[in-house]
């Protein structure tokens, strides 16, 4: 019986190895997302480092969703296929929001500093403390 399994179409096999690839690049997207956490200290501990490290996690759970989108969109499974598109719909968005945050370089300040706002002597001759 166990070769009744095997001897499928090639698009149902195809299929199946895309849902599989799509589940092992998702695990594996969530991996390095969690590598790029501000909780954890693997990946190092600056920020510009973490964040783009949780970046890459995004555009792998990113290529992750899209397998498993174009996987359970190519057969109809019944029932289950509306759970799949579910499941890879938010595979897609976490991916996208986790990709979408990765901060500039350097960011400027909108303010000016406390210590340039007061070039020169205060204009009363009294202090405050």
């Amino acid at each position: 019986m166990g070769w009744l399994r095997l001897a499928q179409t090639g698009s149902l096999q195809a299929t199946r190895a895309l849902m599989i690839v799509g589940i092992i690049v998702s695990v594996a997207g969530l991996g390095v997302a969690c590598m790029g956490m501000k909780c954890t200290t693997c990946g190092g501990s600056e920020k510009v480092r973490k964040s783009r490290i949780a970046m890459t996690g995004g555009i792998i759970l990113l290529v992750g969703g899209l397998c498993a989108i174009v996987a359970c969109s190519w057969f109809e499974f019944g029932a289950a296929i509306f759970i799949a598109w579910g499941g890879s719909l938010l595979d897609v968005l976490g991916g996208a929001m986790l990709a979408a945050s990765c901060p500039r370089k350097k960011q400027a300040s909108k303010y000016p500093s406390m210590g340039t706002s007061r070039s020169g002597p205060p204009s009363s001759t009294k202090e405050y403390v």
